[in-house]
């Protein structure tokens, strides 16, 4: 079934939820729902969609949040935040970190979707493209491509692949790479940046670009 693009609902009211959900999917978006922050970062590791609505006050990672977390990885899928409050220090807090747009609580549902067609339209500008040598990362879709041939990439590769085409020819350590890529989380070592980075080698194939660095981390040359 075409579907006008997938929208990733995050809001941990219920009802809202299912407002948003009906809403969007009536409109015909293809709806992925999600309760919390932490659950809404492992869907976008999953598949990145092309919007996200993205409720403010949740319990625990709260909107803004989350909104950091996803612009710190390089996504530049366009995110409209939901809020109950509508004083303008606020609005400049959502807008700093991050978001496209602000709709205030309570909201129409036809404000809802044409804020959402509108921000699909921005976005449907030319992409961001990094490219070097013969490799190109698109960097909203997170696909890549080296002479023409899809990498099929996971999105944990297509970040790490995105912080080395950001610095080519700089020496990235394996804590650069640790806190960019997968935001410092103690439950990740400098050991899982070895595997990514061979998982990486492996899919760009021969001539070989990545380059280890002996105790010290990797650098992209061409």
């Amino acid at each position: 079934m075409v579907t006008n693009g997938t929208v990733l609902v995050v809001d941990d009211d219920r009802p809202i939820r299912r407002m948003l959900e009906r809403t969007l999917s009536a409109e015909g978006y293809f709806v992925r729902c999600a309760t919390d922050g932490g659950v809404a970062l492992a869907a976008v590791e999953r598949a990145v969609p092309d919007l996200v609505v993205l409720d403010v006050g949740m319990p625990g990672m709260d909107g803004l949040a989350v909104c950091r977390r996803l612009r710190a990885k390089g996504l530049a899928m366009p995110i409209l935040m939901l809020t109950a409050r509508d004083a303008v220090t606020d609005r400049v807090t959502g807008l700093d970190a991050g978001a496209d747009d602000y709709l205030v609580k309570p909201f129409a549902p036809e404000e809802l979707s044409a804020r959402v067609r509108a921000l699909l339209r921005r976005g449907r500008e030319p992409r961001e493209l990094l490219s070097f040598a013969n490799v190109i990362l698109d960097v909203e879709s997170r696909t890549a491509h080296r002479d023409g041939r899809d990498l099929a990439l996971t999105p944990r590769e297509a970040d790490l692949l995105e912080l080395l085409l950001l610095n080519p020819r700089q020496v990235i350590t394996r804590e650069t790479a640790l806190a960019r890529v997968w935001g410092g989380r103690a439950s990740a070592s400098t050991n899982v940046v070895d595997r990514y980075v061979a998982y990486l080698r492996h899919k760009l194939g021969p001539p070989p670009l990545i380059e280890t660095m002996r105790g010290v981390g990797f650098v992209l040359r061409g």
